[in-house]
């Protein structure tokens, strides 16, 4: 299967060799790349209604063109009125060509759409070479119609890479054009 997403025609042309020049890999085996990105919202009211997890997984599939599954508790937790197995939330991975056309979309439609957007925070990165960051409202995705919202549900999105480090991750994904918070250079 072919991908044909933009953002991976830019990887494979122009960021494996910015990243082999910046950190002198010897072999392109090294190059750091992404592996999946995971989406996982939390949909705290499907305790009192369980239509909730329904409308957050027929979100979440409209979001990613992927079928999400729903996460379930793994206790009974009284004072949350929570029971063991009882579903609680959804979450999608996407990989190879989901995964590349979803992060194209996430970049050049959806993060624009945010109010007051000053770029994502360079501290989410867990040590690893990985990023999260969270979404406070579905309707920056332009498949969610406004009008059908009924309440506005964060998620979370996962980018995991190969990177060892997280400069390497950081420079992977501003090469990519993820929006970074832009840093004041010292005069």
């Amino acid at each position: 299967m072919a991908i044909k997403s933009v953002l991976y025609d830019k990887y494979k042309k122009d960021v494996t060799k910015s990243l082999m020049k910046e950190f002198n890999y010897k072999s392109t085996m090294e190059i750091p790349r992404l592996e999946k990105i995971v989406i996982n919202s939390g949909l705290g009211d499907a305790t009192s209604d369980s239509k909730i997890v329904e409308i957050g997984l027929k979100e979440l599939h409209l979001i990613t063109g992927q079928k999400p599954i729903a996460t379930k508790s793994k206790k009974s937790i009284a004072t949350f009125k929570l029971r063991e197995g009882q579903a609680i939330g959804a979450k999608v991975t996407l990989r190879r060509e989901n995964m590349w056309n979803f992060l194209t979309k996430l970049i050049s439609i959806a993060i624009p759409r945010i109010r007051d957007f000053r770029g994502l925070s360079t501290k989410s990165f867990d040590g690893n070479g990985n990023y999260t960051f969270g979404i406070k409202e579905q309707i920056i995705f332009p498949e969610i119609v406004y009008d059908d919202v009924k309440k506005l549900r964060g998620f979370d999105i996962t980018i995991v890479t190969s990177a060892k480090t997280d400069k390497e991750a950081m420079f992977l994904l501003k090469e990519l054009g993820m929006p970074f918070v832009k840093t004041k250079e010292a005069k």
